[in-house]
């Protein structure tokens, strides 16, 4: 066997280790997401947003994806208090 011959096969031989490796971790990568596409603990809300009387926003919260409570504001910023996103604009 010519010296060619026997890198020839050496890289033939790692380009097959390769590939068998990569389809291993492809598909037990393609298991975890089957598993989880299937669990039904999983809720998926839409992103939009209700707007409190204050100002302020709050989004949907599982499992019901219903809006989260709007925050009461017993004071405002600049005294320790609550604050919210607008007030940081001021």
């Amino acid at each position: 066997m010519t010296p060619a011959t026997k890198s020839a096969l050496w890289i033939i031989g790692i380009l097959v280790i390769i590939i068998a490796v990569s389809a291993y971790f492809m598909r037990d990568t393609d298991n975890v997401d089957n598993e989880n596409a299937n669990s039904s603990d999983q809720v998926v809300c839409t992103m939009d947003a209700k707007m409190c009387p204050d100002g302020s926003y709050v989004g949907r919260v599982a499992p019901n994806c219903q809006f989260a409570a709007c925050p009461s504001a017993t004071s405002t910023s600049g005294n320790g208090g609550t604050y919210y996103p607008a007030d940081i604009l001021k």
